[in-house]
């Protein structure tokens, strides 16, 4: 740790240069790469670590849930733990953290220990996501903040269109052990350019850490969380069981490709998102929601139609693709010294909004059937939409 840096005030260290700084952005994104891969690649080897393990997919996925429950249980103990801590030490110690638990999922024999791996896998992801948004705003001058965290923000939905493709058909060429094995290389290859490309960012003073109710309270935060609540929740109710609902249009053949467009729609709403947002933030939520909104209500209403589907994917894409940089720019901009905290906060309702898409997916799955899964996602959308219009001070 550097005596100096700890010394400088939050910012004093950081540059604020009239263009992006890349590179080092571009090693943000490849950490979000990285964290998302690793949680969802398991979706892609499930029969092959089934086979393996002799263990039943059910015990497979299971791998999946306990590292969204490592996050979402400690993401914010981590934080405040951490928050009078470098930056940059702090990052790459996440990173760190990917390459062992990789490596003790490529070598396990162990479903037990495979477990507990994970779950520490979910804290390091829980760490990262908290310090991803915060680190790109503070690399670059306000204004180009938003854009900043655009251009961090891509290795989600790249992860999701090329990592786990990819990852699956590794799996099949050279093992799925292998796969876990290449994770752990490529985060031990970024620890080396995140260290060369990313500016130190010191830590808060002991006396400017913060409370999370005082956060909370902050102004225009509020509408933030429930709106990223409500969305993800609405998301997750659909993307979980895509597959059941794609059948009912005899689509479920096509599902891949289905994903890959919604996929490219996501990075392409990302790109719009980043072009934007420093000037149109309120307007992008706005469209955004709708265009969600508009796609949930056409599946609604003709769940039988595999072309309105796909139509309906694409709008979903560009809709809900660029939420995640929304609202983790909303979070930087009212949170202000207390973005890590912040932050922490958005990586917990994430996470919560994604298990409770599936509890409410499966229920409904269960008691209404699969045709009213879209209907869930118009209330939720309608609610999301007002309090999205309202909330001036939340976008701003």
């Amino acid at each position: 740790m550097n005596p100096a840096e700890e010394a400088l005030p939050r910012d004093a260290c950081l540059p604020t240069p009239a263009r992006l700084p890349l590179l080092g952005l571009l090693a943000l994104a490849c950490g979000a790469f990285i964290t998302v891969l690793t949680e969802c690649v398991v979706a892609g080897l499930l029969p092959a670590m089934s086979h393996d393990l002799r263990i039943s997919e059910a015990l497979v996925g299971q791998l999946t849930t306990i590292y969204a429950v490592g996050s979402m249980l400690t993401a914010i103990p981590v934080v405040k733990f951490t928050s009078h801590l470098p930056r940059r030490p702090l990052l790459l110690a996440a990173l760190i953290g990917f390459a062992l638990v990789n490596s003790a999922m490529a070598w396990s024999q162990s479903y037990a220990l495979m477990m507990v791996t994970r779950f520490f896998a979910g804290v390091a992801a829980g760490l990262l996501w908290s310090l991803v948004a915060g680190y790109a705003s503070r690399m670059v001058a306000p204004h180009q903040q938003g854009r900043a965290i655009a251009v961090a923000m891509l290795g989600t939905p790249l992860a999701m269109t090329i990592g786990i493709p990819v990852g699956t058909w590794l799996s099949q060429l050279i093992g799925w052990r292998w796969v876990f094995g290449l994770m752990s290389l490529l985060s031990l290859l970024l620890v080396a350019w995140a260290r060369a490309t990313l500016p130190p960012v010191p830590g808060l003073p002991p006396q400017t850490q913060g409370r999370l109710r005082d956060v909370v309270a902050l102004p225009g935060l509020l509408p933030v969380y429930l709106v990223m609540l409500l969305a993800v929740l609405a998301h997750n109710v659909l993307y979980t069981y895509i597959a059941p609902f794609a059948a009912l249009s005899g689509a479920q053949a096509s599902l891949d490709r289905l994903l890959l467009l919604f996929g490219v729609a996501s990075v392409v709403s990302i790109v719009i998102t980043g072009a934007l947002i420093d000037r149109w933030m309120r307007p992008l939520m706005a469209i955004g929601t709708g265009l969600f909104l508009l796609a949930a209500l056409a599946m609604a209403l003709w769940p039988y139609s595999s072309a309105v589907l796909v139509g309906a994917v694409l709008v979903w894409g560009l809709g809900f693709g660029g939420a995640a940089t929304l609202i983790q720019t909303a979070v930087a901009r009212r949170a202000g010294d207390q973005q890590d905290l912040g932050q922490s906060l958005v990586v917990v309702g994430w996470n919560l909004a994604i298990a409770g898409g599936g509890v409410v997916g499966g229920v409904l799955l269960k008691t209404a059937g699969v045709v009213m899964l879209p209907w869930s996602l118009v209330v939720l959308l309608v609610v999301t939409v007002g309090v999205v219009v309202p909330a001036r001070r939340a976008w701003a």
